[in-house]
């Protein structure tokens, strides 16, 4: 099997152009579109290309983000892996950490955390890759790029995956919205903190830094 490789088309785009770009590479002789497995050697060929997988087999390529929001993204990591060091209980991950949820779209949020116990379930070997679950707490921090619609959808799906909890910002409105299972989005105006509740328990994010 042999699986198309994106790197020369890169510099065809502008990195406007390239924002939420989609591929589809289908398999001619199975007519099917590409697996987690298949994605995980793709990456692995094109290194320098930041993408995901949807459950529809598309590859949306993802552009670096701007100073501000990256900036913003280490704040967030900073807060949330200084109160995971201290709690224990769970492993914090930034947006270089894929996973594949059980609807088969690998993602990779701008933070999550996730149970250990569920962690030490994979070999040593398995954690090498994509890990096959859905972290317990995922995180999405708006980019000026990104569509706030198409984030909303992607929290959804990471809700009726297995999430438990989930933070979608956005700093340019000051809004939080927060997912949990069985309820709509609550939204927060402005707030200085916001609560782990009883997932990340004992933890509040300090938005001071992020607005």
């Amino acid at each position: 099997m042999q699986v198309s490789l994106v790197e020369n088309l890169i510099p065809r785009f502008t990195p406007e152009e390239a924002t939420g770009v989609r591929l589809q590479f289908e398999f001619e002789e199975e007519n099917r579109k590409m697996t987690p497995d298949e994605f995980w050697e793709f990456c692995a060929k094109n290194r320098k290309v930041r993408a995901e997988l949807t459950r529809d087999g598309e590859v949306i390529i993802m552009p670096p983000t701007g100073f501000e929001t990256s900036d913003k993204n280490q704040e967030i990591l900073l807060q949330l892996g200084n109160w995971a060091k201290t709690d224990k209980s769970g492993i914090v991950t930034g947006s270089d950490a894929g996973f594949v949820l059980p609807n088969g779209a690998v993602y990779a949020p701008d933070a999550a955390w996730t149970l250990r116990s569920r962690i030490d379930e994979f070999s040593y070997e398995e954690r090498q890759k994509f890990l096959l679950l859905c972290p317990d707490f995922v995180l999405e921090l708006r980019s000026p790029s990104d569509s706030l619609s198409k984030l909303q959808a992607k929290m959804d799906e990471y809700i009726e995956n297995g999430a438990r909890l989930g933070w979608l910002m956005d700093p340019y409105r000051k809004e939080v919205y927060i997912y949990r299972p069985s309820r709509e989005p609550e939204i927060l105006q402005n707030p200085a903190r916001v609560s782990g509740e009883d997932v990340l328990i004992g933890f509040e994010l300090d938005l001071s830094e992020i607005w």
